[in-house]
């Protein structure tokens, strides 16, 4: 008869990010405790002055793409000596109107804005410098970084991974453009990580709102129909973000939505935009409502008729669906299949559901239903890492710190990079998806890669004590204590049962 393992285990290993050696101790006499002591929006913050926030990473992108607009046309009038050399104007990319003064940046196909269907990992061909002398880099190195720091000093890890489900739930993919891939960390840590313990009306609309989404998902560019921009230009609607919002991020597929909802909610959120004309730094890289893109009109959307003026509708209609027990459901299914159980119990979305919605979506108070509930603690550890998750804690277990870089291309290699899904959808976290068979060879190869970082001189039977104490099963025990050296042990331990599933 299998024995449950102790509380401190299923504490670290099922909601936080494992242990590190000295934690099971430390939270044993309240385990439950630790993680409520978690749940609170300090614990999910990145304080982190070197990184950008969103305004200034627009404005280096603008910076980085007026350098290379400028290059080019460097190098095409020294081949031609007959071109005349462009004059100072020609490094500032031309404007499109946005129908009130404001504009989207074009310049033949080198835009701020990236472009619905343009292929994945497009990369720049010229060099550039910014005006402080720095080279672009590449951003998300810097903020893999600072999560590693982040998720390593934390005592159990599971702020860390509550912000973690709630960016996959609302998933950006860095590799559509230049302008997503800057400004995907501030996303994360600006308009998630700030609300994701508040009202998920305050996290809906945050990240609405938020530049990175605007363009990830098109929204910045489209325009009624029948709105003065739309009359004009001759430009139309696109319905992405609408979509998502309703698919993805509120109802979910099952409410019953049909495609005149997606159309006429599309209508309603045109004219949420974002600033792009650094000449008006009052709206630049922030939210704005274009009023002349805007489709004008009344707009039905899940049989309730939205006839608020200008923004006010989409912020109707957003409320609505923050609101909605279809929502509430949703995400209860979301949060127990991620935290618990590919198959989630019915109690338990149950119980989340019934909070969300007895709380008027605090999502604060669902993580506490979460971690309190007995179901959540009871169920088999059968869910397996994901390999974020499982870097992260091989990480905090073995005390080391890979370089951003490595880490990187060590999530690829697994199939998770920081920030960039394979779609809107983020990252499956069932155990199916990430059983392919070249999947665990993957995780052996990092796993040895790990003990080599590890002190040479660690026992590796006393760091799986500290790691997976009672939890350990006499075969890992015996597995490890045989092993040819602490490097065998250790990636014994991080490719044990007992280490890959929670």
């Amino acid at each position: 008869m299998a024995v449950s393992p102790p509380e401190s285990f299923i504490a670290l290993q099922r909601f936080g990010l494992g242990a590190r050696p000295g934690d099971l101790k430390a939270i044993a006499s309240d385990p439950r405790g630790a993680l409520l002591a978690e749940i609170n929006p300090g614990a999910l913050l990145i304080d982190d002055s070197a990184l950008p926030d969103t305004i200034t990473a627009i404005t280096d992108v603008r910076d980085i793409q007026m350098q290379r607009k400028a290059a080019k046309q460097n190098a095409q009038g020294a081949a031609s000596a007959s071109s005349p050399a462009p004059d100072a104007s020609a490094s500032r990319a031309p404007d499109m109107a946005m129908g009130d003064g404001t504009s989207a940046a074009v310049d033949g196909g080198d835009t701020m804005m990236p472009a619905a269907g343009k292929g994945r990992g497009k990369k720049a061909k010229i060099a550039v410098t910014l005006p402080d002398g720095q080279k672009p880099g590449n951003p998300l190195s810097d903020e893999l970084a600072a999560r590693l720091d982040h998720a390593a000093n934390a005592q159990t890890g599971f702020a860390e991974r509550w912000a973690m489900f709630w960016t996959n739930h609302f998933a950006i993919e860095a590799a559509t453009g230049q302008l997503v891939r800057w400004t995907v960390g501030p996303f994360d840590r600006e308009a998630i990580r700030q609300h994701a313990f508040g009202s998920f009306h305050d996290l809906l609309f945050s990240v609405t709102q938020h530049p990175a989404m605007l363009a990830y998902l098109n929204n910045a560019t489209s325009i009624g129909p029948d709105s003065k921009a739309g009359l004009r230009q001759h430009k139309g609607l696109n319905e992405n973000h609408a979509r998502e919002l309703m698919e993805l991020h509120t109802i979910g597929v099952q409410a019953g939505y049909t495609q005149a909802d997606v159309t006429s909610f599309a209508k309603v959120l045109t004219g949420w935009t974002f600033g792009q004309n650094q000449k008006q730094p009052e709206r630049f890289a922030r939210f704005f409502f274009n009023a002349n893109a805007h489709e004008p009109g009344p707009q039905t959307v899940l049989g309730h008729v939205y006839n608020q003026p200008g923004v006010q509708q989409g912020d109707a209609v957003l409320a609505m669906l923050a609101a909605h027990p279809a929502t509430a459901k949703h995400i209860a299914t979301k949060l127990v299949r991620a935290f618990v159980a590919d198959t989630p119990p019915d109690d338990l979305v149950a119980l989340l559901s019934k909070t969300f919605m007895d709380t008027q979506g605090d999502l604060g108070a669902v993580a506490t239903a979460l971690v309190s509930a007995d179901a959540a603690w009871t169920a088999p550890m059968q869910k397996l890492r994901l390999p974020q998750e499982y870097v992260l804690s091989a990480c905090r277990g073995l005390a080391v710190t890979p370089k951003p870089a490595m880490l990187m291309k060590d999530l690829n290699t697994l199939g998770q990079p920081i920030f960039d899904p394979p779609s809107p959808e983020g990252y499956h976290d069932d155990a199916a998806t990430w059983l392919a068979p070249d999947a665990m060879a993957n995780r052996l190869d990092i796993a040895q890669s790990f003990a080599q970082q590890a002190d040479s001189s660690a026992d590796a039977r006393e760091v799986a004590d500290a790691v997976l104490g009672d939890a350990q099963s006499p075969a890992t025990r015996e597995a490890i204590a045989r092993a040819e050296g602490p490097v065998q042990g250790l990636t014994i331990l991080l490719m044990s049962p007992e280490f890959q599933r929670r």
